[in-house]
């Protein structure tokens, strides 16, 4: 076959990759494509502007900065950090080498990270191990956190000041734009785009199903691992608007629920906002996290797409429950052992009592206590309440337009295991980005599970690119709906059951159902 070049126009302008070396052999990246003008200055929290063309071929050999975000979260693996830079809305694509006869499906995905960390460069996420395994284009995007990302400051805007709303939203849905203008130039057919994310890159995916201007800029999705409860209603941002500015004003405020008068004025707020340098604004946003806190704000992250009512009319469930989201085939799932990477190593799950405020039948209260009658299963319960049934919530009214797989993922290698960690929250991403033969993965496979990483990586590869070729992950894979609830559960080997952990997800459906009569 034809080897494909390695310098691509783009509607922006001519770009230059690099083919991959030793395990990367058979491909080629574009790494650092700017897709939208970078958001500094007077585009400090605005929606994403058209990227200025250029002329001269742009060398794209290597990831652009990561957004602004803490330090720790941009290690590269190998004792180095990846810059951090407003300056960050860039993409990458990922191609076999050789020419096809024709345009290949195109996986756009978005990374998790509670919608305040993350990055494409972050390794874990290369994407030339699944486009060379299996046939298919990677695009990797980066996208803005934190509150230069998600910060509301919609109520402080003027004429000559405008702040817009869902600015990270706003970036993924440019990206995909990007990709319906340019992704043929490198092989891929826009036609069959498949968007997939994992934790908040998956409650991405439920969102953009949700958001109006997303419509047409993909023909399937797949969800792992969603929190797709994770919103901020417009209630509480504008309460953590209120508190940042505060906190960027008076760094050593003492973080608080109350309020004193008089505060700013848009014009003040404006000249604050564009005058801070961008770590003093990502100071202010962790005292905000801690605010949150202990604020009880309904909404436990101060950073997430705002309900707005324009540019996201409706949370995704609410949407889901209204038919209100795109019509695309649709994979959603989660983890066997969800909670126990929270429970270890990241402690932002809200307590279990919190997801019972609104509860007051006797009954349903005695019921999850009967399911979840000890301590460590109250990292369950937690981990139940924010990302297996909301996702079942979504997927049961989404299946009744749209052809809806749901999964669960059990598979665990022997090491995690017997560590206890089991099949915990982004462990399938090592099998869907085939990093279990990279340095970063391969001694959790050596350690007695290299014969089964390399069978669950090609289960899981399998089904995700199948789907992203056909809509269909597999003819064994039945699509889900209320009357049997069809899960299938990835393991080494695969099984559909019916209604996996049923009596839990009956009690929690009536949970929801009060919750809704509330």
């Amino acid at each position: 076959m034809a080897l494909m070049d390695t310098h691509v126009a783009t509607a922006e302008g001519p770009v230059e990759g690099q083919r991959g070396r030793r395990s990367r052999r058979g491909t080629i990246s574009w790494r650092g494509i700017p897709y939208a003008a970078p958001p500094v200055g007077p585009l400090r929290l605005r929606a994403p502007q058209p990227v200025q063309p250029w002329t001269d071929t742009l060398a794209c050999h290597d990831y652009g900065p990561s957004p602004i975000q803490d330090k720790m979260f941009t290690a590269r693996g190998d004792g180095t950090f990846q810059p951090r830079s407003e300056d960050c809305l860039t993409l990458n694509v990922f191609a076999p080498d050789t020419v096809a006869a024709a345009g290949r499906p195109v996986m756009v995905f978005n990374y998790g990270g509670a919608y305040i960390l993350g990055g494409s460069a972050t390794p874990i996420y290369d994407g030339a191990f699944l486009a060379r395994a299996r046939d298919v284009i990677v695009v990797t995007v980066n996208y803005r956190v934190g509150p230069l990302g998600f910060l509301d400051l919609s109520d402080y805007s003027t004429p000559e000041r405008p702040f817009d709303v869902n600015c990270g939203l706003r970036d993924m849905v440019a990206a995909l734009e990007w990709v319906q203008r340019n992704i043929a130039s490198f092989g891929g057919d826009p036609d069959r785009v498949t968007v997939f994310g994992e934790s908040a890159g998956g409650a991405a995916v439920l969102t953009l199903l949700s958001t109006p201007s997303a419509q047409g800029l993909f023909s399937r999705a797949i969800a792992q691992s969603p929190a797709a409860d994770l919103v901020v209603h417009r209630e509480s941002s504008e309460l953590i608007a209120d508190e940042f500015v505060r906190q960027v004003v008076d760094p050593r405020r003492r973080v608080g629920p109350e309020r004193t008068e008089p505060f700013h004025t848009p014009d003040q707020v404006a000249r604050i906002i564009d005058g801070a340098d961008p770590f003093e604004l990502l100071g202010a946003g962790n005292r905000v996290l801690a605010f949150t806190r202990q604020a009880q704000l309904s909404d436990p992250m101060p950073f997430a797409p705002v309900v707005d009512g324009e540019y996201l009319p409706q949370s995704p469930v609410a949407a889901a429950i209204g038919g209100r989201t795109h019509r695309v085939p649709l994979i959603a799932g989660s983890n066997l052992d969800e909670g126990e990477l929270f429970a270890r190593f990241w402690s932002i799950l809200p307590e279990p009592a919190q997801f019972l405020v609104g509860v007051h039948d006797p009954e349903v209260r005695e019921e999850l206590a009967r399911l979840y009658p000890g301590t460590r299963d109250e990292v369950r319960l937690s981990a139940d309440a924010v990302f297996w049934i909301p996702t079942s919530l979504f997927a049961e009214h989404h299946a009744k337009h749209s052809p809806t797989y749901v999964y669960r993922y059990d598979y665990s290698v022997r090491a995690l295991k017997l560590s206890g960690i089991g099949a915990t929250h982004a462990t399938e991403l090592l099998a869907i980005f085939g990093i279990y033969r990279h340095p970063i993965g391969v001694g959790l496979a050596a350690l007695g599970s290299w014969g089964s990483t390399k069978r669950i990586t090609a289960t899981m590869q399998s089904l995700w690119t199948w789907f992203a070729r056909t809509g269909v992950p597999s003819e064994q894979w039945p699509p889900y709906s209320i009357d049997d609830r069809r899960v299938l559960l990835i393991d080494d080997p695969a099984r559909v059951v019916d209604d996996p952990d049923g009596a839990r997800r009956a009690a929690w459906e009536r949970v929801h159902l009060e919750l809704r009569r509330e």
